[in-house]
């Protein structure tokens, strides 16, 4: 089986400049996928996909692959992850390389490790799934949340209002970092999550969106925590 790692870095962002090259914690961020995606030796090609030349070449010194640059259609703030997916494919089937299964990889995702990577792999192959996402619960119970409609606010779900935390179900959202799937079964729906895929479960202190500098902030004391549990 042939394996392909694609981690989608686009040049272009607003809230944070060169959000994809920034040092994080003494690294460009983007390089924590990178070698995650390196070190675990299954993937045929670990590839960038990227419109930027400057992260095309930082790409390349660490160990990628930047075969072709993503087009102009998948570079702006409309395109979808499952675009950029369906490009890279498509490039790859038209030179004649196809993979069965690939891992979609953000950049902005210094929380992923090889043995992460490697769970996900294994769970896909060995369950059959069509693809599998790492997840993380919700810290307050969605279903007792508040909306504020003309400056009054109301409970979203009023019937959930009394009800302890511990009565409700868990509800998990997207880590945001990456997603193994099937390429043929992706070709076919263009879809990401479907009716087979299965989750992995992240602790929340491995989970950082990073929107803005103080996401950014946080994201970094949370790595520093992690690296210092791990000495």
């Amino acid at each position: 089986m042939k394996n392909v790692a694609i981690i989608t870095a686009r040049g272009g962002s607003k809230r944070i400049p060169h959000k994809n090259i920034k040092l994080f914690c003494g690294k460009p961020i983007i390089q924590y996928s990178i070698e995650a995606a390196v070190q675990l030796e299954i993937f045929d090609e670990v590839m960038v996909s990227t419109d930027d030349e400057q992260i095309k070449q930082i790409a390349i010194e660490l160990g990628a692959k930047v075969p072709f640059m993503r087009s102009e259609s998948t570079s702006n703030d409309y395109a979808t992850t499952a675009d950029v997916l369906n490009e890279v494919l498509f490039e790859y089937e038209n030179s004649g390389m196809h993979f069965d299964h690939a891992c979609c990889i953000y950049p902005t995702a210094p929380f992923i490790t090889k043995e992460k990577l490697e769970k996900a792999y294994h769970l896909l192959v060995e369950s059959h799934a069509e693809s599998v996402i790492p997840v993380v619960a919700y810290s307050f119970p969605p279903q007792r949340g508040f909306a504020l409609k003309d400056d009054r606010l109301s409970y979203l779900q009023p019937e959930n209002a009394m009800k302890r935390s511990q009565d409700l179900e868990t509800i998990y959202h997207d880590c945001g970092q990456f997603y193994f799937f099937r390429v043929d079964q992706f070709l076919k729906s263009k879809k990401l999550v479907t009716n087979t895929t299965r989750a992995i479960v992240m602790n929340e202190l491995e989970v950082q969106d990073i929107d803005n500098e103080s996401d950014w902030n946080i994201a970094e004391m949370k790595y520093q925590i992690m690296q210092n549990k791990m000495v």
